[in-house]
């Protein structure tokens, strides 16, 4: 048997690959949305994908069933109580696939969503009665649990699903051999969970033993803890987990589409039509010139999850990336199901030498520079835009507390200016910025850096980090 994970860093995504090169045959585990590594696996391994599954219907980016339905003919498992436009096989508790010798058995785990499957993986070469692993989605993480409250909108009460959850862990996973391996669908850095481990791979004896949630405890106690703390969800969560639902073009056709190299006069005429410029390179290049209304959302960082938190799935995208970059920019947007892109600026930054009048800048400034400002007779705003964790674990003295995934609904309750923008670096600095700019503010500075550039530059007493 061939186990294979593969971990897609950006969206702290794991999904896996299971074959047998004697029979020829594989399926495949909570695909990303591109596919092509996992044929290309397979192919190497002298196999074909005859099987997808989806242990439940994914919110933080859109799955690759329809494309490995449509390239390899993979026939599509979901769980028992889910329900969808496209054709797929229902597996109910105790249900399996024949991978050659290895068994795919389901075992129901609703609570993270109401359709949530584990799956049991049987290799007779290890032991035909008892698991060799067990593939958790979003049920089990290693050291964590599935976070029950993303389908609020959808109906379901994190209480409701709290309580799913507490079941399929106790009576399901639980009951286990400590020594199968637990292999989750998220690791640390997924909103999916509160504290998920960056070990990508696990057992059921160590989790029985360090998982917080997995602790002796009354339903009541486990509900409380689960639901507590939780950070926000992404607007695009509940958008993604419908369009994982849905009959829908693949990504290989929404980039046909999409990708066109754009004059600038093209994508001026776009951006006059409502279409949005997305700056998808580096937050320092950017502040020093980019097109007037642009918003900066870096590639080198959590740029999906960006992206589906302040874009409208439903406006037009052009993009700004850096030569040989565009593809990469359009395809991170495609995993999470953002398909209107319209075309990317043929040559970067480089036609609007000719075009001055559409360039600006954001002012950046250095820790130091800005404890001289706040000792000062008139003092700029400063907006922490960190999550409610990170500012209760340290601010700067006076600042506001804004986090980045609000801050587009609290522009009103702003000061005109002058602001400056910080986070814990200067990444979500910059994507903040960018929005207020594009909203009217004038005076806005970003901090270098960020909240440890201001820690370490050691400002005086008066404007040192408050706990």
């Amino acid at each position: 048997m061939v186990l294979e994970q593969f971990y897609l860093g950006c969206l702290a995504h794991a999904s896996y690959l299971i074959a047998d090169q004697e029979s020829g045959e594989a399926a495949v585990v909570d695909p990303q949305r591109d596919v092509d590594q996992y044929i290309d696996a397979a192919h190497a391994l002298g196999c074909r994908i005859g099987h997808v599954f989806l242990t439940h219907f994914h919110a933080d980016f859109v799955a690759g069933h329809l494309e490995l339905r449509d390239i390899e003919g993979a026939t599509i498992h979901l769980g028992a109580g889910a329900q969808a436009e496209f054709a797929f096989t229902p597996l109910a508790d105790g249900e399996s696939v024949q991978v050659g010798p290895i068994r795919l058995e389901v075992l129901e785990t609703p609570g993270h969503s109401p359709e949530s499957i584990s799956i049991l993986v049987f290799d007779p070469m290890h032991d035909e009665h008892l698991p060799y692993a067990v593939l958790t989605g979003d049920t089990l993480f290693i050291g964590d649990v599935g976070r029950p409250d993303l389908r609020a909108s959808l109906g379901w009460s994190a209480e409701e699903l709290g309580s799913m959850l507490y079941d399929s862990l106790n009576t399901k996973l639980l009951p286990l051999p400590d020594e199968t391996l637990v292999y989750p669908a998220h690791g640390a850095g997924s909103l999916c969970g509160k504290h998920l481990s960056t070990d990508t791979v696990s057992t059921i004896g160590v989790q029985r033993r360090y998982n917080y949630a997995l602790q002796p405890m009354s339903r009541e106690r486990f509900i409380e803890i689960v639901t507590a703390d939780q950070p926000d969800t992404p607007a695009y969560f509940t958008y993604d987990a419908v369009l994982n639902t849905r009959e829908r073009p693949t990504l290989d056709e929404t980039l046909l589409r999409g990708l066109h190299a754009l004059t600038l006069d093209d994508a001026t005429l776009l951006m006059a039509d409502g279409a949005l410029l997305v700056d998808t390179r580096d937050r320092a290049e950017f502040a020093g010139a980019h097109v007037r209304g642009a918003v900066n959302i870096g590639l080198a960082g959590s740029y999906a999850t960006w992206c589906g938190t302040v874009l409208d799935p439903a406006q037009a995208v052009v993009l700004v990336a850096d030569p040989g970059r565009a593809i990469e920019a359009a395809t991170r947007l495609g995993r999470i199901g953002f398909d209107s892109v319209a075309g990317y600026l043929a040559g970067g930054m480089q036609p609007l030498d000719d075009a001055p009048e559409l360039v600006e800048r954001v002012e950046r400034i250095t820790a130091g520079s800005l404890a001289e400002q706040l000792a000062g007779p008139e003092p700029p705003a400063v907006v922490d835009v960190r999550t409610e964790s990170e500012w209760e674990s340290g601010h700067i003295d006076g600042a506001s507390n804004v986090p980045m995934s609000r801050l587009q609904g609290s522009f009103g309750a702003l000061p005109a200016g002058p602001l400056v923008v910080h986070c814990a670096g200067d990444y979500r600095a910059s994507i903040a910025a960018s929005l207020l700019r594009r909203e009217g503010f004038e005076d806005v500075t970003v901090l270098v850096g960020g909240i440890a550039a201001w820690e370490a530059a050691a400002p005086e007493p008066e404007h040192a980090v408050a706990t």
